[in-house]
């Protein structure tokens, strides 16, 4: 030992162990419930009926300045999602994502990128009329869309992306809570405004109702939902307030192409007259 030095004793330290929180408004708050829940040796935040109304709150007050945004503009947004997830791949990994579901995760990103500024072209459409008139049909976002999803990183993206690049807002009840909330961190260090995309983790059958029942919800994907007799429980209670509900018949093929069908269920269709010559 060199004069001057002085030994240092291995000294045992403990870990610090990660609490998967919820993700809302941009933010990552614990339950106002103060709840968790043990999931592979991991705490993490059990939602509450409170932490859903905060949430839809959230998605509501961001959901104008969204669907404003010009569809390039979101179609970036969501690249940087996918930039994102490419960027963490071990993180995933360290959860036990497969790579090849990564790599498809990161495919279904960009392809929605892709149509943010297409699908107007392809739904939308200028209307034959008798009369010196244009009749314009044009799609329009539903607005805030509440989701269960499915707890694979690739059905994850499979539901949140085709609402989001449309325009409207959502409030996700995760099944796969370490994977969803590592997409949320994902998306809280992308480009994605806060309230856009917020992320609850617990019980489906505790928190769904609420969104189902919710007057502030315009529509419910189901997608996620395997239980058939909540499922249905939840689409007689969004007949109250009229919302649509998506719920797939049958096991979901999430690596088969989507098709339109996920965005053009979550817009609607306006149609305007305007006078020829003025």
């Amino acid at each position: 030992m060199r004069a001057g030095t002085t030994a240092t004793a291995p000294r045992n330290r403990l870990s610090v162990r990660k609490t998967y929180k919820l993700y809302v408004g941009g933010a990552f708050p614990r339950s106002e419930s103060g709840r968790t829940y043990l999931v592979d040796g991991d705490n993490v935040a059990l939602a509450s009926r409170k932490d859903a109304r905060d949430a839809v709150v959230a998605a509501r007050k961001a959901q104008p300045k969204w669907a404003s945004a010009t569809a390039y503009n979101r179609g970036q947004v969501v690249y940087r999602i996918a930039e994102m997830v490419e960027a963490r791949r071990a993180e995933f990994a360290a959860l036990g994502v497969a790579a090849d579901e990564v790599d498809a995760a990161i495919d279904r990103l960009i392809w929605y990128a892709g149509w943010s500024d297409k699908i107007a072209q392809v739904v939308g459409n200028a209307n034959p009329v008798a009369g010196p008139y244009f009749n314009i049909s044009a799609p329009e976002p539903t607005g805030v869309v509440g989701i269960v999803a499915p707890a694979s990183l690739l059905g994850l993206v499979s539901v949140v992306a085709p609402a989001v690049v449309t325009g409207n807002t959502v409030v996700v009840l995760a099944a796969g809570p370490q994977v969803a909330i590592t997409f949320a961190e994902v998306l809280a260090t992308s480009d994605v405004p806060g309230g856009v995309v917020n992320i609850l983790t617990g019980r489906p059958a505790e928190t769904a109702p609420w969104l189902a029942s919710h007057d502030d919800v315009n529509a419910l994907d189901l997608t996620g939902l395997p239980d058939p007799e909540l499922a249905a429980e939840l689409e007689r209670s969004a007949s109250g307030t009229l919302k649509r509900v998506l719920r797939p018949t049958g096991e979901v093929d999430f690596r088969a192409d989507p098709g339109l069908r996920p965005m053009t269920a979550l817009l609607e269709t306006k149609t305007v007259w305007h006078p020829k010559g003025f």
